[in-house]
Formats: structure tokens, C-alpha cells, sequence
């Protein structure tokens, strides 16, 4: 099956909202062996609209728009697919009970716009929408299907999740296209594509590589097109575990939607301890990426944030004579920023961050991007220094990162 995505909305194309919506539908239809073949983006005018869907429509099976489904006169969406479909809206009387009940329980009154909201395709399926008042809908337009969905991403994904996906699944026996991810942290892409040079000549024309380069992140996909009765789950497997493991210890994670801070959680989850963070120049932002995963509360006790000398002497117990001789961005200062941590904290593990985020307050000894890092434990400090050269943000996640990747080693052993 192929399948075309139709984003709708002038906010989208002004670059005032961020496209979220399509990279969640994309991961939707890759994850049903479905092939994205194309994503057309456009304003919220009906010539653009019926042009797109023409477009869309073009060797595919599956289209699905998201966008102008709301109650404001640039909401036209439905209209125009419902004209393109050749077809009439008329008012569906659960739609409208839900949506009287949805302005009922919040007290607001209920204007003839949003009552426009529950008409509907005559010939379409509703796909309901328990947080919203825009419904889904799927429509038959010949042989092919049109999934017509709001553009509020939450909304829109509650409806994808619950309503879409069952029917998805039925669509289609076997999925033609299948994937296995290799994480890796800390080594580049093309360190990395030189150590498994081999292994990706000898790839079948059947299975492609592709690298997926973050900041201190790069993400291997092994992508397998079925053919014939060829196994090609078994192939993508093999491949996988020998690219793993010429890599070694820099891969994190062979899970496909993984990420460090998950593996972090999983590995300290394992020792039934707890751990901390005393934060320089990332300012909170280690903390932000260890407590974005659910169920961090159970191994994760917070952060202190002693951005200044006189925060890091009070709540660190940094010596005034180090920062004055060593400066806050030394091996001296982490190592007593790390020790200072577990006192005030209490906790089996600390990360400790000190640099020269940038754009200024670097020094000829001490350029921006100089960073000191530790990990601490009750049985010593690890100090390790670091020099990045990118921009304040990419310094700050790149720090951020590098933490995250030494407390792994040391809770495997292998620091």
C-alpha cells in the first residue's frame, strides 16, 4: 500500500507552527509497512487544497490530510474535500451531542460555528474525537481511501492512535518494508561508516543503510524491502547484531523509538539507586532530559543549578582558593562540584557539568566550547574534559549528552 500526506494550514507554510504532525504520521503509516510516497504541503485556500489532493492521489491507495477543521471561516478543509469527493455534508447527530456536551461541561456557549463542526460527509465514516470538536472522518473517493484529520497534534493523534490505526492494520497482510536501529553515542558518522565498511558492502540490494546524525547521537536504520519469499526479518536481524557488534560499547540501544535518557532510566532502574545532577553551564537542561522519560521519579532526585562562583562555593562547598586558582571550568572545580553533590544531594550518583557554553567568555587557554564533566559515585570522582565548537545551544546539549553517556559507562563497568 501507498499512501500521500496533504498538510494544510498557512501557519505551516509561514513557518510561525512547526510541522509535527506529518513526522508523527509518516512514523504512523512506516510502522504498517505502508510507503509514504509523498508530502504536499499547502495553504488553506480550496484551489490549493483540490490541487494537492489531485497531486496526492497520483499512485497511492491511502491519502490523509490534517488542518482546517476548526469552527473560523479559514477552516475549509472539509468543505472542499467533500466537494472534491463529490459528495454533501450533512449533520450527524452523535457529532452534534458531543459537541453540545463538550461546551455543556465547560460552561461556554456553544455558537452556530461550532455546530457546523458536526456536519459531515454523507458518505463518510466518522472517526470520533473524544478530545476535540472536529471529528475525523474516512471517506472512499473511488478505489482509494482520504483520511481527513484535525490539525491540534494531540487531538489529531489521540484520533490516529484509537480510531485509525485498527483499520490500518486490517489493510494489508504483510508488511513489505521492515526496519531494525542501531543507536550510538559519542563517535561520529563517518568514524562510524569506516568501522562497518565491510559489513555494509556485503548489504543485499534488498537491505539499505542510512545514518541519522544528532548531536552526539548518530542513529543506524537497516531498511529491508521484501521480495519474494526472501526472510527478511531474519536478514535485517543478522545485519543488525553484526553491525552492533563491531561497534561495541558505543551503541546504546538496538530498540527502535530509544534514546539515551531512556537507557540511562533502564540501567539505573537495574541498580535500585539514585542519582542527581549539579548543573553549571547546562543550567537545568540535564535534568530537563533525565525527567522527560516517565517513571524517572523512581531513580532521579533532582538538580542543583549553581550557574555562579558564589552558589557553587555555598551549595557545593566549592573552595573559594579553587575557583580563585582554577576557575569554575577546570578539573579542580567539577571534581569538587561532583563531591560537593553527593553530600547535598544524597544520592549514590552524581553528573556534574562546568563549561564555556559560548558565544563569548572563552580565554586562549579556555576557548568557548571547553567543557569539564564527572561522573561521581561513592567510590570516586571521574573528571573527564571535553572542547566542542558549535553554537551555545549545540555546546549545551552536546554537554548534556556526553553526561549522560559517562554515567552509562560506569554504571555497564566500563569506566
Amino acid at each position: 500500500m501507498k499512501a500521500a500526506l496533504v498538510i494544510i494550514g498557512d501557519e505551516i507554510l509561514n513557518g510561525s507552527t512547526i510541522d509535527t504532525n506529518a513526522q508523527f504520521l509518516a512514523q504512523v503509516l512506516d510502522s504498517q509497512g505502508i510507503l509514504l510516497m509523498r508530502k504536499l504541503t499547502v495553504r488553506d485556500r480550496a484551489p490549493e487544497i483540490t490541487h494537492a489532493l489531485a497531486q496526492a492521489a497520483q499512485g497511492t491507495d491511502l491519502i490523509i490530510t490534517t488542518g482546517g477543521l476548526g469552527p473560523t471561516n479559514d477552516d475549509i478543509t472539509k468543505q472542499t474535500i467533500t466537494q472534491c469527493l463529490d459528495d454533501e455534508l450533512v449533520m450527524d447527530d452523535q457529532v452534534l451531542a458531543h459537541v453540545e456536551s463538550f461546551f455543556a461541561r465547560r460552561h461556554k456557549p456553544m455558537l452556530e460555528s461550532n455546530r457546523r463542526q458536526a456536519l459531515v460527509p454523507r458518505r463518510a465514516e466518522v472517526l470520533h474525537n473524544d478530545l476535540g470538536t472536529a471529528p475525523g472522518l474516512w471517506c472512499t473517493w473511488g478505489q482509494k481511501a482520504v483520511v481527513v484529520l484535525p490539525g491540534v497534534p494531540y487531538e489529531m493523534k489521540h484520533i490516529v492512535e484509537h480510531r485509525l490505526l485498527p483499520k490500518l492494520q486490517g489493510l494489508q497482510e504483510a508488511k513489505p518494508i521492515q526496519h531494525r536501529y542501531i543507536h550510538t553515542v559519542g563517535v561520529g558518522e563517518s568514524v562510524i561508516a569506516n568501522t562497518i565498511a565491510q559489513i555494509e558492502a556485503d548489504l543485499p540490494p534488498t537491505i539499505g543503510l542510512a545514518y541519522l546524525p544528532s548531536p552526539g547521537i548518530v542513529k543506524l536504520r537497516l531498511t529491508g524491502l521484501a521480495h519474494g519469499g526472501d526472510d527478511m526479518g531474519q536478514s535485517l536481524a543478522d545485519f543488525s547484531r553484526q553491525i552492533a557488534d563491531k561497534l561495541g560499547d558505543i551503541v546504546f540501544s538496538t530498540e527502535a523509538n530509544d534514546s539515551l535518557p531512556k537507557a540511562i532510566g533502564r540501567l539505573m532502574a537495574q541498580t535500585g539507586k539514585r542519582m542527581g545532577t549539579v548543573e553549571s553551564c547546562t543550567s537545568g537542561y540535564l535534568a530537563h532530559m533525565i525527567t522527560q522519560i516517565p517513571g524517572s521519579s523512581s531513580y532521579y532526585d533532582g538538580s542543583l543549578v549553581t550557574y555562579s562562583y558564589a552558589l557553587k562555593e555555598k551549595m557545593l562547598g566549592v573552595k573559594h582558593a579553587t575557583l580563585a586558582q582554577y576557575g569554575a571550568v577546570s578539573q579542580e572545580t567539577i571534581h569538587e562540584m561532583a563531591q560537593g553533590g553527593l553530600q547535598a544531594l544524597d544520592v549514590d550518583y552524581v553528573l556534574a557539568t562546568s563549561g564555556i557554553a559560548g558565544p563569548s567568555g572563552g580565554l586562549p587557554n579556555k576557548p568557548v566550547g571547553t567543557v569539564w564533566i564527572a561522573v561521581a559515585d561513592r567510590q570516586g570522582v571521574w573528571p573527564k574534559k571535553f572542547q566542542f565548537n558549535a553554537d551555545r545551544v549545540r555546546n549545551i546539549h552536546l554537554t548534556a549528552v556526553m553526561a549522560l553517556d559517562m554515567l552509562r559507562r560506569r554504571l555497564m563497568g566500563l569506566a
